[in-house]
């Protein structure tokens, strides 16, 4: 393993994905489990995310969720990637968080993102629409200024005076606003490697000093699968690539499909295409392919810590993926070492 590797952090985010026939309160509940071993594996975050009125997500309350993975880890740091605060009021955010550090404490992100609802009928149910995520700065500081020390006479207790890092969530144009606010920056290659890389310069670049530290701080998100051959790989790839596929056509993202399933699909041409792409991009192969793969984007964008985000039909193949992705980067003997000497 090279030194760039070995340099930064590795954790995890789970979207309580569903599969075909699955009920979504099993989903959630192995995500815990998920969360569980992620720790025994020794990754540094378990993140959840949020998700409404989504056939192939169970994961719609995400600071619920992480509440429940907190109570059954012990080390691991527990957050959400991320609470989607044009949904929500910012005092209740504030609030739900304080309550998660209080009892959890020094274990707990707070994952922000812009986003609002997938479709207008679920923007409608939430009592919200596109608008609102255009007060998104205002938002922000609102939220950071509860735990500052309140806001306008208000105060969100126990956040108050409590230290929850805040990380954002973005695509490329947000890397200005998380420069701007001094916070981590989370970002995935959603428009190419070469526009990642050139926000990530932008987000060095603009960093001024903030609530998230001194220092500018890069999370890569993306997904890594790990199997015994390369062809293996790319096959567990094919369930969420058809869910995306599926989405941009239909309007929701469905369940996992298993890949004999999805092979057998008779796709449009414009289906076909958005499969096609959506398949671009992943970091996938035996370890060797996977770490050559990994120490090039590590080493091209300097990040400080890689959210691997990975899903597919088949549980048991993904668990063993990130197992051995554990394995491959030395969390697991890190891991093991922490403990002995505990």
């Amino acid at each position: 393993m090279t030194a760039a590797l070995r340099a930064i952090r590795f954790s995890v985010l789970d979207r309580s994905r569903v599969r075909l026939d699955q009920p979504h309160p099993e989903a959630l509940r192995e995500t815990v489990e998920f969360a569980r071993l992620a720790e025994e594996w020794g990754y540094h975050r378990f993140w959840v995310s949020e998700h409404h009125s989504v056939p192939g997500v169970a994961g719609s309350a995400p600071t619920v969720l992480a509440a429940a993975i907190a109570a059954a880890t012990s080390r691991i740091r527990v957050g959400t990637g991320g609470v989607m605060l044009p949904n929500h009021q910012p005092l209740i955010v504030a609030e739900q968080f304080g309550v998660l550090e209080s009892l959890y404490p020094g274990r707990i992100d707070m994952g922000l993102g812009r986003s609002v609802g997938f479709t207008g009928g679920v923007r409608r149910a939430l009592g919200h629409d596109r608008r609102d995520a255009e007060d998104f700065d205002a938002q922000l500081s609102e939220l950071l200024a509860y735990f500052a020390g309140g806001r306008q006479g208000v105060h969100a207790w126990p956040a108050e005076g409590l230290r929850v890092p805040a990380f954002l969530l973005v695509t490329g144009s947000g890397a200005a606003r998380a420069a701007r606010f001094g916070l981590p920056l989370v970002i995935a290659p959603v428009s190419g490697a070469d526009a990642m890389v050139e926000a990530i310069e932008r987000y060095r670049t603009g960093f001024r000093p903030g609530p998230g530290g001194d220092e500018p701080y890069v999370v890569l998100s993306g997904s890594v699968v790990i199997a015994d051959t390369t062809e293996q790989a790319h096959r567990l790839l094919l369930p969420e690539a058809w869910s995306a596929a599926w989405s941009r056509t239909r309007g929701e993202f469905p369940p996992l499909t298993p890949p004999e399933l999805i092979e057998r699909e008779p796709m449009t041409d414009r289906e076909r295409e958005l499969f096609q792409e959506a398949l671009r991009g992943h970091i996938h192969g035996t370890e060797s392919e996977v770490l050559a793969d990994l120490d090039r984007l590590v080493r091209r964008t300097g990040a400080d810590e890689f959210l691997v985000h990975t899903s597919t039909y088949d549980r048991i193949a993904r668990l063993e993926s990130h197992r051995r992705l554990a394995d491959a980067v030395g969390l697991r003997a890190d891991a093991e070492g922490r403990r002995a000497s505990a």
